[in-house]
């Protein structure tokens, strides 16, 4: 039972609302590069990925939700 688990970021690293944090962690990847990549997409197209982005803060569960003690 000790997979991985997607959760927004808190602390320092959250920017926004930590979603972009989240999801670099998740895929080991540099959250840096996942902020980029989601500010160009929101640049270009701002309706779908924004609300998608405002989903996922509703959404994503906070990391000390997910991992209790953080």
């Amino acid at each position: 039972m000790g997979g991985k688990k997607l959760y927004r970021t808190e602390g320092p690293y959250k920017m926004v609302a930590g979603v972009c944090g989240g999801l670099g962690e998740y895929f080991d990847i540099d959250p840096t590069l996942v902020r980029v990549l989601c500010v160009a997409a929101i640049f270009f197209s701002f309706s779908a990925v924004f609300w998608i982005y405002l989903i996922c803060a509703f959404i994503i569960p906070k990391k000390s939700d997910v991992y209790p003690g953080y």
